[in-house]
């Protein structure tokens, strides 16, 4: 579920959370593109000056020069379509696409590829790459602004420089939930210094603030063109890194002597976006448990093909319950997530999704609790439903696109959307799960019926029917 994968690496910080909204006003019309311009002596001398001072706060000597340059929004975006032609998981990018599109958080056929890059287009001030190991800063940013954005790229660049931060965010592969949370280690430490800078001089610095919102430091995202017409889903992935990230920095900086010692983060980096929203955990050692899933090659017909398996994390599965259950139980259901997997197979002649999932809950009774609250979900999830089927711990229907499983034992739960109640129960079994539940007229499942043998009647007084137990062959 990485849905940032096409533009990895880049960190960006995206304009808004800098500047607020209001600065997007002051952004040049794109119809009219200024010509690219050298830096200014007064630009460079400011990055410099800038990096000592963030060299300084973070304690991470400058190890080598930096280039440093200004760009016009659209050589940002050329730079941003060559990253992106430069990727080399078109396959993986397709199947993030298709579990989104199947876990009904973005609409289908939405050109996520293309509106990712608008987006970034619009909101990008300023920008370290890793790989040119250069920083470059929007032409349209004003000077009074500029160290500002410098403060946050430039502690990319100094983390660069020390923890090399390409390699770093790769180690998380293929863990999409992972990654995720190392995004929000780079973005929200950047964010968390970048406050620090501002507060210079100040008695006060980041850890000392309490529990701050980083969502202050937003304005009114919806006055972004682009972020306003974005799915939530979309908003609240991109968003994530800085604002559960810095908050998970101002814990980690709480509980350490500073900044010298957050560094430790990138040689025991957190594994989970649970450890992100939960720094506690992160801080205790707590990791989620593994999940496995059955190899599905034996127990599906032929014609299918696995475009990925990973994991949506408490991050995710979040999402999902604030999408179709609102924010707040959401937030009560989802700190109970203890590890999953899923995997998302395509039919390749139909193009019929398949979507399972197995979870495991941090005890039978959260299991219990999050099969009520997901069958909800699903049943919010498919407009039509038919042959609607409830158990305890059991819940099935059938829609357009295949019938939909959910079911819940001891502190798991499974589920599967797009396929049969045979295969389910195939890879229930797979997994050394008992039989479940079923409904007297299921053909798969039918119980062994009597059969009645009618015999030649007595007098009525003592009419008799002999009845069979011999089950029909």
């Amino acid at each position: 579920m990485a849905m940032k994968r096409a533009l990895a690496s880049l960190l960006p910080i995206i304009l808004l959370l800098v500047l607020g909204a209001a600065a997007q006003q002051a952004a040049p019309p794109a119809a009219s593109p200024p010509p690219a311009t050298a830096p200014s002596a007064a630009f460079l001398q400011t990055a410099d000056e800038v990096l000592v001072e963030m060299s300084k706060l973070l304690a991470l000597p400058v190890k080598s020069p930096l280039k440093k340059s200004v760009r016009t929004r659209e050589e940002i975006r050329a730079y941003l379509v060559r990253r992106m032609k430069e990727d080399k998981e078109p396959e993986k990018r397709y199947a993030d696409q298709k579990v989104l599109e199947k876990l009904g958080l973005i609409p289908k056929g939405f050109q996520l590829e293309s509106f990712l890059l608008d987006l970034l287009t619009e909101q990008i001030a300023g920008l370290y790459d890793p790989k040119g190991q250069e920083f470059f800063i929007a032409d349209w940013i004003s000077p009074a602004d500029q160290r500002v954005v410098m403060a946050h790229e430039l502690t990319h660049a100094l983390q660069d420089q020390h923890f090399k931060v390409d390699p770093w965010l790769e180690a998380a592969k293929p863990n999409d939930d992972a990654a995720l949370a190392r995004d929000a280690v780079l973005e929200g430490s950047a964010l968390a210094a970048m406050i620090d800078y501002l507060l210079r001089g100040q008695p006060k610095s980041v850890r000392d603030l309490g529990d701050m919102d980083p969502t202050q430091l937003m304005g009114e995202v919806d006055k972004s063109p682009s972020l306003a017409k974005a799915p939530p889903f979309v908003r609240d992935e991109l968003l994530f890194p800085y604002t559960a990230g810095t908050s998970f920095t101002q814990r980690v900086l709480r509980a350490s002597s500073g900044w010298g010692d957050f560094h430790k983060v990138f040689e025991s980096p957190p594994v989970s976006t649970q450890q992100i929203l939960h720094p506690d955990l992160y801080l205790e050692g707590v990791a989620p448990r593994p999940v496995a899933l059955p190899d599905l090659s034996g127990l599906l017909p032929a014609g299918w093909k696995k475009l990925d398996e990973n994991l949506l994390g408490e991050f995710g599965l979040q999402e999902i319950l604030k999408h179709f259950l609102g924010e707040t139980r959401a937030k009560r259901l989802s700190p109970a997530w203890a590890g999953d997997r899923y995997a998302i197979l395509e039919h390749q002649q139909s193009k019929q999704l398949l979507l399972l999932v197995r979870l495991r809950l941090a005890s039978e009774a959260d299991a219990a609790r999050f099969f009520g609250h997901y069958s909800e979900a699903l049943e919010l999830k498919y407009d039509k439903r038919r042959e609607l089927f409830r158990r305890p711990n059991f819940f099935s229907f059938e829609a357009d696109d295949g019938g939909v499983f959910l079911r819940c034992l001891a502190d798991q739960c499974l589920s599967l959307e797009g396929g049969s109640r045979e295969l389910f129960d195939k890879i229930a079994r797979a997994i050394g799960w008992p039989p479940g539940p079923v409904e007297r007229h299921d053909p798969y499942h039918a119980p062994q019926k009597a059969t009645i043998t009618t015999v030649a009647l007595p007098p009525p007084s003592e009419a008799r029917a002999t009845i069979s137990l011999a089950p029909r062959p």
